[in-house]
């Protein structure tokens, strides 16, 4: 036998009886060295590079399609049973896609919940490391105020509140009031970048203005203030209105059919809300944009890198997710997780609020869209 050690472990290498895969066939020795693995807590490429390196992405995330009127349901039973305050903080439900069970995820990165707050009730003032957004899709009569500052909530609007912001909610009617949320916390938890803390037990100021001062100050299209010359990570804007995104979208489709290009697609108009301190997204791990279809109009078959939630605003149509066709109404949402094909159909003209973690996506320069339909790639992605 050679005394040369690296003969001797050629020669234990060439009598290892392989399978048909080229992988080892069962031995006890194998036994005993993936067994070894484990005492170590250590773990072989090779049992889950299907796992860890798919050849597309496969997410555990499905698509989901919550009912906006089974939703409404639950949140007011749960405004008869379960009280808000200090304890729960907020009477807020999250949709917990079955993928991600046991979590109440909507993805991977993404929370959303149906939030309600019933007459003259008051949710505590809080705040979190997680950034969040409230859009409202019916109702009024509920201010958020965001550091101290009391913002109007309207049908149609969108309500920023950037991460450890103090916030809390008063409602100044004699109706109940429901809204979505929409959080980076499952993102924020599975990185470990949580905090939290109390505030107040009411809120700060209990003032019903129509205008906050956050508007009143940065709310002019195409206008900032020499007195904040700094780029923000996070919009300053607390209320993205109702009437500029309506007149945003009808202005795409004039313009279109004055012949001039103005749409995301034929038919399709689009807007992303943004970050008047530097032209970007509103927070800085989540989009929001708004989708208005005409009648008749169906958007091409997509596949995007990250994962998105969308809510019906107004309208009818149907979501193809993955080739599975839906009906949606107003207020239905659904969830489209990373890399699963998806379509809009308009049955009317079709409005959608759409948040995403496009910002996470492209910080790290991961994203990818790919039309199948004409197999191409767009642009700026890694196709």
């Amino acid at each position: 036998m050679s005394n040369d050690p690296s003969t001797d472990s050629m020669t234990a290498e060439s009598t290892v009886s392989l399978d048909a895969m080229n992988r080892p066939e069962p031995s006890p020795e194998l036994d005993r060295l993936y067994a070894d693995y484990a005492r170590i807590s250590t773990s072989p490429l090779w049992t889950q590079l299907d796992d860890l390196m798919p050849i597309v992405p496969s997410p555990k995330a499905i698509p989901y399609v919550w009912r906006w009127h089974d939703l409404l349901d639950i949140a007011r039973r749960s405004g008869d049973l379960v009280p808000v305050g200090r304890g729960g903080e907020r009477r807020a439900i999250g949709l917990a896609n079955p993928g991600l069970a046991p979590t109440a995820y909507a993805t991977p990165t993404l929370w959303c919940a149906i939030q309600y707050l019933g007459p003259h009730e008051t949710a505590p003032e809080h705040r979190h490391a997680q950034n969040a957004f409230r859009f409202v899709v019916e109702g009024e009569g509920v201010w958020t105020v965001v550091n101290g500052d009391p913002v109007a909530m309207r049908r149609g609007d969108l309500l920023m509140t950037p991460g450890w912001a103090f916030h809390g909610h008063h409602n100044d009617t004699d109706q109940p009031m429901a809204w979505i949320d929409g959080l980076d916390v499952p993102f924020v938890h599975d990185m470990d970048f949580g905090f939290f803390e109390f505030g107040s037990e009411r809120v700060t100021d209990e003032a019903s203005p129509s205008v906050s001062r956050s508007e009143r100050l940065w709310a002019h299209p195409g206008l900032t203030p020499l007195s904040a010359q700094d780029s923000q990570s996070s919009t300053p804007i607390a209320a993205y209105r109702w009437e500029f995104t309506d007149q945003a979208l009808r202005e795409q489709l004039k313009l279109e059919d004055e012949g001039h290009p103005a749409t995301l697609e034929p038919g399709h108009a689009a807007i992303k809300y943004t970050n008047p301190t530097n032209g970007g997204d509103v927070l800085p791990t989540m989009r929001a944009e708004f989708h208005r279809l005409r009648a008749g109009a169906k958007t091409a078959v997509r596949h995007e890198v990250g994962s998105s939630v969308w809510q019906v605003f107004e309208g009818s149509g149907a979501i193809v997710l993955n080739g599975d066709r839906r009906e949606l109404t107003k207020g239905d949402l659904f969830v489209v997780p990373s890399w699963i094909p998806w379509s809009l159909e308009a049955g009317t003209e079709f409005d959608l609020f759409r948040f995403s973690d496009a910002p996470i996506v492209e910080r790290l320069n991961f994203q990818r869209v790919y039309l199948p339909e004409s197999n191409r790639y767009l642009p700026g992605g890694r196709g």
